[in-house]
């Protein structure tokens, strides 16, 4: 079984294709059941997240987790394969420790990478899909994370996708303190959005989620209001900001809601910006003259600043991990080694066992116990030495000495003294 890494993100997919190999949280662990099961993989993780969705898996080879990557999302291979990449052994292990360090983030340095690889390993270990080779992977994954965030500044100077968000707002409304600003859903990047506005002091600030003491909750922090999901479409029309993000598998805002609420506003514009994958507003939306629309793929440009300050720690960051990823191999190809050596352990034990009977017996006959051990301890260097002496002997031409070297590195011997 071999390493494998695959899957798409912003480097290699649109978010047009992104969304539609994203897995529902709730389905992710039936997800892994169904990859590991009567397939060519073994052991499987599944990180799905806005910018990026993919499989870490143990397997003969990755044609059978593509394709059921494939057919989980009811598209043929082809259609995806183009921003599809496969990664195997070495190519994988740097992947997945450069991912866990954010240096493959579309914000560089990002902190909530990590957290969204360890559920991805909390999950795969309760579907019952991590095996010995994946959680191994992870530990060490988490450690060289922490390792680079600890010695290098990769972290330092970050703009955030939620500040990202506030720089989009005050592109179209100069001063964000006049405006009302509506939060549609409660989750980790919309906390973080909702605290970047609030420091900026708008108006209002209103919180819709599907569970109303959650939204509540968030909203009472920020002195705002909480409302039901179900009612966004008849006060969408009295907020200047939206910002949604969402696990919802369908739009949360359709043309129709957004076209009536342009209308009650008198077409004063909306900022619209759209963290969620799947989309939860509709892309033609972004087609009405007086919306100003912007998904994931619209924050590249403005996360990108301060990355000129960074390059030294990725620099840094790239050395500890090429290092650590000798190391993991190393252990990797140790693995192999296993099952010669518990055979190896198996027949000296056996041997040894057979000469403690025999010396057993020749005691219980009353035979001289130094006599016995004598000749329980030559009898058993004879029979663990038989196999080296053998190979030795029948070995011919340029043979022997390659055995005889070989004999000599495993007893660390030094004939030529």
């Amino acid at each position: 079984m071999q390493l494998f890494a695959l899957g798409l993100n912003h480097h290699t997919a649109p978010l047009a294709v992104r969304e539609q190999v994203a897995f529902d949280p709730a389905r992710l662990p039936q997800a892994l059941v169904d990859l590991t099961h009567g397939r060519e993989v073994r052991e499987a993780a599944i990180l799905s997240t806005c910018n990026r969705t993919e499989l870490y898996c143990t397997a003969e080879a990755p044609e059978a987790a593509a394709q059921w990557l494939a057919e989980y999302h009811q598209m043929t291979p082809q259609k995806i394969s183009n921003y599809l990449y496969t990664l195997p052994s070495r190519d994988a292990v740097r992947h997945v420790f450069r991912v866990a360090s954010g240096l493959d983030s579309m914000v560089l340095g990002e902190p909530q990478i990590l957290g969204q690889m360890k559920q991805a390993a909390r999950v795969a270990e309760h579907a019952g899909t991590l095996g010995t080779l994946l959680h191994k992977l992870f530990q060490k994954t988490f450690a060289v994370a922490k390792e680079v965030r600890s010695t290098t500044a990769i972290g330092a100077n970050i703009v955030s996708m939620a500040a990202a968000t506030v720089r989009l707002a005050e592109r179209i409304f100069e001063d964000v303190a006049g405006q009302q600003v509506l939060f549609i859903g409660a989750g980790e990047m919309i906390e973080l959005c909702a605290a970047h506005f609030a420091a900026r002091k708008p108006r209002r600030i209103t919180v819709a989620n599907r569970t109303v003491e959650r939204g509540a909750a968030l909203a009472e922090r920020h002195s705002g209001e909480a409302i039901r999901l179900e009612g966004i479409g008849e006060r969408l029309a009295e907020y200047d900001v939206i910002v949604s993000c969402t696990a919802s598998p369908l739009p949360i805002i359709g043309l129709g809601m957004a076209e009536r609420a342009l209308k009650a506003r008198r077409h004063r514009p909306m900022v619209m910006v759209d963290l969620a994958v799947p989309r939860d507003i509709e892309p033609e939306i972004g087609e009405l003259d007086d919306v100003f629309l912007y998904t994931l793929d619209d924050l590249g440009g403005i996360v990108e600043s301060g990355l000129e300050s960074r390059e030294q720690a990725v620099v840094e960051a790239e050395a500890i991990i090429s290092s650590r990823v000798d190391g993991f191999l190393h252990w990797l190809e140790s693995r192999e080694a296993v099952p010669t050596i518990r055979a190896l352990r198996d027949a000296a034990e056996r041997t040894r066992r057979r000469e403690v009977e025999h010396a057993l017996k020749l005691l219980e006959r009353g035979e001289d116990p130094q006599r016995v051990l004598e000749a329980f301890s030559h009898g058993l260097t004879n029979k663990l030495m038989h196999g080296p002496t053998a190979a030795l002997n029948q070995a011919e031409g340029p043979q022997r000495a390659d055995v005889a070297g070989l004999i000599a590195r495993i007893y660390r011997l030094h004939p030529e003294e």
